[in-house]
């Protein structure tokens, strides 16, 4: 058993060991010397009482107590990062720094207008935009407001449902001209098709509404949204595009409307200790009217 609590410092110093694998490049890291860099990690292993790291000639090798120490430390360095930007906002005025995560696509092909036109309102706001299909944790502190597509359940967050995104299935006109426009289901089997590479709770519950779209019938297969909205854009096949994309570029065609029509729910979700910061409400705000006016069309 630990017999004292661990200083933060230390912990900083173990993530940057652990992330440059030496104590040299940890020191240039941190701007610390390296004997101090190896004092920290000395300290820390007689304040947990066990060892961190195996040293090698190659560099510090992590033991499996490193290893399940690494995400605890990392939430700290999350909460301190987070804390930071929440005091550098807590004036009326709208400074400091925001972090929003949200989808690949709509991270890459909605957000950056609306973003855009908040940082030319607020010249003294920094956004740290995390493009990603992993559902970040406000808890943790990973990300200060998400937009997401499924409803939060933890209590400490506040949510607002701003609508529905709408997708269809859609191809190049040109694709179409060349294989024909599939007549129904059964015609997608004789075309090209774009889809995922591992399934997700959103292509399982794609799924089960359109059994037909498996992954043996995809002729590429991709977990990037963008990657794939791409393909589709350059003509590779048929594919799953949002209504509002798809509006955006005369060369795409929509595929079976009547047949294939998703909905997913679209919410905006701060924690509720950043619910008050002028900078959070500002970016919060600005998102709520961005993306409900996109899914107006």
């Amino acid at each position: 058993m630990p017999t004292r609590e661990p200083s933060w410092a230390l912990y900083r110093t173990f993530l940057e060991v652990l992330r440059s694998g030496s104590l040299s490049a940890a020191a240039r890291g941190l701007g610390m010397t390296q004997p101090t860099v190896g004092r920290h990690i000395d300290a820390l292993e007689a304040d947990l009482q066990c060892d961190l790291f195996v040293r090698t000639q190659r560099g510090f090798s992590p033991t499996d107590a490193a290893k399940r120490l690494a995400p605890h430390a990392e939430a700290l360095e999350a909460s301190a990062a987070a804390l930071l930007r929440s005091m550098a906002g807590a004036e009326d005025t709208v400074t400091g720094t925001v972090r929003l995560t949200a989808s690949e696509i709509i991270a890459v092909e909605v957000l950056p207008p609306i973003l855009a036109a908040l940082s030319a309102r607020h010249p003294g706001l920094a956004i740290e935009l995390v493009p990603s299909n992993r559902v970040e944790d406000l808890l943790r502190r990973e990300a200060d407001i998400a937009v997401r597509m499924a409803r939060p359940t933890q209590a400490q967050l506040v949510a607002r449902r701003l609508g529905e995104i709408r997708l269809g299935l859609y191809a190049r006109g040109d694709y179409l001209a060349r294989r024909g426009q599939p007549a129904g289901i059964g015609a997608l089997a004789h075309h090209a098709l774009i889809g995922f590479d591992h399934e997700t709770e959103f292509t399982r519950e794609v799924g089960k509404a359109w059994p037909w779209l498996t992954q043996q019938r995809f002729t590429l297969r991709t977990d990037s949204d963008v990657a794939g909205l791409a393909a589709l854009r350059a003509g590779w096949g048929i594919g799953v595009c949002q209504h509002g994309l798809a509006r955006r570029d005369p060369n795409l065609v929509a595929v079976l409307p009547e047949v294939f029509d998703h909905a997913l729910d679209v919410w905006l979700v701060v924690h509720e200790n950043l619910r008050r910061s002028p900078a959070c409400r500002a970016v919060f705000d600005a998102l709520a009217e961005g993306l409900t006016r996109y899914m107006a069309g």
